[in-house]
């Protein structure tokens, strides 16, 4: 049987309940400007009504009667005249107009005398920066006149600048990054410290738009993200940057925020990733981020360079194979990592070669986060022996295709401390806590569109991914459950995401001797005994047994076996 088409009206429902809503809204905006007059009347007499109410409220007991006789006196006067009812409507329909009028203040067309001088005093203060002595008809120029220049202007409830359009001559140097630094400076200073402030420079048009960003959420707590296997969530951004949010759970309530978003495995083009920041920045937070994510799908092996225990929650963990804080574990571990990184290749290679799936132990990924490496250099030099970072090299060149990712998160000061691969191989950098623009610069690869301010909160900073844009960061708060100065509700939330404890292999214990008995009970070996030479038998004369002789020495003796007559 045929199915028959749906109805015209269900097939685009939609778009005709879209335009049915446009115009039930054109209607109601046009019948509120055809009956404005009444509605004003009708306000106006209800405000009469309300006064005469309060008047008669007012008015004593004993005076009540000589009012009511006062108005019924007026009624009479004016029915008796003529004319007099039409005059007095007409009467009671002005006082009420006049009664019902919008008495909200109208707004001002131009800045107050405070909003003027600070624009008078930043235009004054571009002068330098944006005239030129060739110019027949400068824009800017020594009590010019600044609503030229600044075409579209906006404050906040304190009178400090929120947003600002800046129009600038063409023959301004703004594809110079050195040019742009000194006027975006300029524009920080000016408009009021403290704030982060978003340029956006407008080559074509020759128009340069400020704007403040608002603060980025500090109270995210370490929580299951909405990923799939082979994303990171490094931490929190603009909406103005990214293009996706994730569903969160703050306390009892939920919002969409947008992440930092960084893909990881055989196709990735940012494998491995650097973190740097100022001591209590907040790079061992997101190396603990980063674990709970990875512990979901994959290994972990943890590199504790600051010695202070900020991963012991992590140790005997299912997925987490080592936390090492001395010379020696850390030496062998990364020295296991460069071997497993090598028996992958050559197992996925031998796979590819006989046209087979690569084996499924070369598939799980296996993440290499190192803590501060470069307090194992001092060491290491110190005491003759190998660098640990020089154990890096196979893992972060070969890494990718054996599904090994790399994060090391160290100080800022010791950038130059760290080996040449790890500064060569790590595309996805982070930076947090207060920084330079030079320094953000030279880890980054790019300035940031943001004036960098000098007190952050502790997981705040920038990252970058390879090639992409500079993205502000907030690293979602993830701190050692262990610390006693850490909130019981960030504790919790850490602990419930933490894998269960590591069962041992045999799954069998050891059962305790009750010290109080005797010799305790002997079980024979489950094995069987090995042949056992046997003396020559007796004569039939001899009517005693001659005991067995054993090979093994009788240290803990079994049931003694014996041949009779």
């Amino acid at each position: 049987m045929a199915r028959r088409p749906l109805p015209r009206i269900l097939s685009n429902g939609s778009a005709q309940l879209a335009r049915s809503r446009e115009l039930a809204r054109t209607a109601a905006d046009s019948a509120t400007d055809v009956l404005h007059p009444l509605i004003t009347i009708t306000r106006g007499l209800r405000r009469l009504a309300a006064a005469g109410r309060r008047r008669w409220a007012e008015t004593p007991k004993e005076r009540r009667g000589a009012l009511l006789f006062l108005v019924a006196s007026v009624i009479l006067v004016v029915a008796l005249v003529p004319y007099g009812p039409l005059l007095a409507a007409i009467t009671l329909m002005a006082a009420a107009a006049w009664q019902g009028r919008d008495r909200s203040p109208a707004a001002s067309d131009g800045p107050d005398e405070s909003q003027t001088q600070r624009l008078k005093s930043l235009y004054e203060a571009l002068v330098p920066h944006f005239s030129a002595a060739e110019d027949p008809e400068p824009l800017y120029s020594h009590g010019g006149a600044w609503d030229k220049a600044f075409p579209t202007y906006a404050f906040d409830g304190g009178g400090r600048i929120s947003q600002l359009v800046v129009r600038y001559p063409a023959y301004f140097t703004d594809g110079e990054a050195e040019a742009r630094a000194r006027v975006e400076h300029l524009l920080a200073a000016k408009s009021g410290r403290g704030r982060e402030y978003h340029f956006t420079w407008d080559e074509e048009g020759n128009q340069l738009t400020v704007g403040v960003l608002l603060p980025l959420p500090v109270d995210i707590a370490a929580q299951r993200f909405v990923t799939t296997p082979g994303e990171t969530v490094l931490g929190f951004t603009d909406p103005t940057r990214v293009q996706r949010t994730l569903p969160l759970t703050l306390g009892e309530k939920q919002r969409d925020v947008p992440p930092v978003v960084w893909r990881t495995g055989p196709r990735s083009t940012e494998p491995h990733l650097l973190a740097l920041g100022q001591p209590g920045s907040g790079t061992s937070t997101l190396l603990r981020s980063i674990a709970l994510q990875a512990l979901l799908h994959g290994d972990v092996v943890i590199v504790d360079g600051g010695g202070t225990g900020e991963y012991a929650c992590l140790t005997g963990r299912d997925g987490v194979l080592a936390v090492e804080a001395g010379l020696a574990g850390v030496t062998a571990g990364l020295e296991w990592v460069a071997t497993e990184t090598e028996r992958r290749l050559i197992a996925a290679n031998r796979a590819h070669q006989a046209g087979d799936p690569p084996p499924e132990d070369t598939k799980r990924p296996l993440w290499v986060l190192l803590d501060r490496p470069t307090a194992f250099t001092h060491l290491a030099t110190a005491d003759g022996r190998k660098d640990p970072q020089s154990l890096l090299q196979v893992p972060l060149r070969h890494g990718r295709p054996a599904n090994v990712t790399v994060v090391v998160a160290d100080q800022l000061d010791s950038l130059d401390a760290l080996s040449e691969p790890v500064r060569q191989h790590t595309r996805a950098r982070v930076v947090l806590g207060p920084a330079t623009a030079e320094q953000l610069e030279s880890v980054l690869g790019a300035p940031p569109h943001t004036t960098p301010i000098d007190e952050l909160p502790p997981g705040r900073g920038y990252a970058r991914l390879g090639s992409g844009p500079v993205h502000r960061l907030q690293v979602p708060a993830t701190p050692n459950p262990y610390d006693d100065a850490t909130p019981d509700a960030l504790c919790e939330a850490v602990l419930a995401l933490l894998p269960p404890r590591t069962t041992p292999a045999d799954g069998e214990t050891i059962p305790e001797q009750d010290q109080s008995e005797g010799e305790p009970e002997r079980v024979p070996a489950e094995r069987e005994p090995e042949s056992v030479p046997v003396a020559p038998q007796a004569p039939e004369s001899e009517p005693e047994a001659t005991p067995v002789l054993t090979e093994e020495p009788l240290q803990n003796p079994g049931p003694v076996l014996t041949k009779e007559k």
